[in-house]
């Protein structure tokens, strides 16, 4: 059975000029494509992969560990964990995620019970001989919870797993409602991180978007968990939202590197009004075209970089002593339903309404309305509404994607060995769709290898979508069907 392959640790190019990108080549590669959180992609799995299917595959997952510990002990695979929190007091309109609108707080109550039930299930099939290397509280408004209620969830967590000394534990905190309060619980049980959303301090914007939060809020929340001890503050920020220029988010990001965050996510707006249907109170006249935008994201990307912060490619920027620059130059960094981790190999459980959990060879996810994920539990079984299990085909495709997307470099031997083909015949019709992107600058193509070049990185999306034959035959359907694509713009 083959192992995932990375390719070689090579020194990543580090471009600090504004990027110059020709209006023909915006118009060329700004198409809707995956972000590539997994392979294959969420729209390819499918509904006949179920509680029992899931079950199986996290029973396999334990066999396979507990035949690799007789073989070799102490070499446990580690894990990941998430935990969604799906309730928001009111909906940001940009918003893809899955989200529960309420004022009624003891919704909470209720969903912890139902939570607690699915944590013990799923804690069955993965024992506390792996080691928790990632914890990762998403939503939603995970600070909607409760001190109390903090402390009860993660308890629970601490009680059936083993906690490495140095896991990564981390919570997305809204700085409009997170309180000292809940930054002190948090440290105190263990938190180690905070990533805030801030998407763009503009007022008008903010206004059009439904999401009003002051500078002054985001400076308190982060200067408090700095003090408090946080050893990372992480800011994300959207750029192509409603009346958004250039100018107006230079000035967003002159607020954000006096803020000094250690790690930055930049995201596109995902504009999708035929899948998140609130989205439709936004105004399509109201957003910057895609020659601005992709003004804005050269901007930015120029800014930050001068700033001192390393580009990553798509959307994740880190300080150079950031474990997550030190993972992209050494080539250990990877990417999952968390975006860019340092935590390769790891296995991710998920556990909460709409959660998605990523094993090597399946992938699942909860039901996302509330009333089916409680049916669910309450009969006994894990709330799995889709899923898939994963062939050693799309294996290897996934490792070409991820080596794309994690190192920018791809080794061909080292493909061709793994999983014993012949590199450059199996993918000679994607080393042809590659060629034009050569031809752009994008990417260079050696006999062994291809690597991606500065502008390449902004289009990483673009490349990896050359090796993804779900995505091709997705393309051929739509334009069969004329249905809305399933994915948002690579830019």
């Amino acid at each position: 059975m083959p192992t995932s392959v990375s390719s070689a640790p090579t020194t990543p190019r580090f471009e600090k000029a504004a990027l110059h990108v020709p209006e023909a080549l915006l118009q060329r590669y700004n198409t809707s494509g995956p972000r590539y959180t997994s392979y294959p992609t969420v729209p390819d799995w499918t509904d006949s992969f179920g509680p029992h299917a899931f079950t199986q595959a996290l029973k396999q997952f334990q066999a396979q560990q507990n035949e690799a510990n007789a073989a070799e002990p102490d070499q446990s695979t580690p894990l990941s964990l998430y935990t969604h929190i799906p309730f928001c007091t009111e909906r940001c309109l940009f918003c893809g995620c899955n989200v529960v609108i309420t004022r009624q707080t003891e919704q909470a109550e209720k969903y912890l019970d139902f939570l607690s039930r699915e944590i013990d299930m799923l804690a069955s099939h993965t024992p506390d001989t792996h080691a928790v290397v990632q914890y990762h509280w998403g939503g939603g408004t995970p600070t909607y919870l409760t001190p109390d209620q903090m402390r009860r969830l993660f308890g629970q967590h601490k009680r059936l797993y083993n906690f490495a000394d140095d896991a990564e534990i981390s919570i997305e905190v809204d700085p409009r409602v997170t309180t000292d309060e809940h930054l002190e619980t948090l440290r105190h049980l263990g938190f180690n991180r905070v990533s805030m959303g801030v998407q763009d301090f503009n007022d008008t914007t903010q206004q059009a978007v439904k999401r009003v939060q002051s500078l002054e809020q985001t400076a308190h929340l982060t200067q408090y968990s700095r003090a408090l001890g946080f050893s990372s503050v992480n800011m994300d920020l959207i750029y192509g939202l409603p009346h958004q220029t250039r100018t107006t988010f230079e000035a967003t990001l002159d607020h954000i590197i006096a803020l000094d965050p250690d790690r930055i996510a930049l995201y596109n707006f995902a504009y999708v009004p035929w899948i998140s249907p609130h989205q439709k109170k936004i105004d399509p006249a109201a957003l910057p075209d895609g020659t601005t935008k992709f003004e804005i994201f050269s901007m930015a990307i120029d800014r930050l970089t001068s700033a001192g912060y390393t580009y990553m490619g798509m959307d994740h920027f880190a300080k150079p002593d950031d474990e997550l620059t030190r993972a992209f130059v050494d080539g250990t960094l990877y990417r999952n339903f968390m975006g860019y981790t340092t935590k390769a190999g790891s296995q991710m459980v998920s556990a909460g309404v709409s959660a998605i959990s990523g094993l090597e060879h399946a992938y699942a996810q909860n039901h996302r309305k509330l009333s089916q994920y409680y049916e669910a539990i309450q009969a006994g079984h894990l709330a799995t509404m889709r899923g898939l299990a994963v062939s050693n085909t799309d294996r290897l495709h996934r490792d070409i994607i991820q080596a794309i997307l994690c190192q920018g470099r791809l080794t061909y031997s080292q493909i061709s060995q793994t999983y014993g083909i012949d590199f450059n015949t199996q993918f000679a019709p994607a080393l042809a769709r590659l060629a034009p992107m050569a031809e752009d600058g994008l990417v260079e193509l050696h006999n062994d290898h291809l690597q991606l070049l500065p502008l390449g990185r902004v289009f990483s999306r673009n490349v990896a979508m050359c090796f993804d034959p779900y995505l091709a035959q997705r393309q051929e359907d739509h334009q069969a069907d004329g249905n809305p694509p399933a994915f948002s713009k690579t830019l």
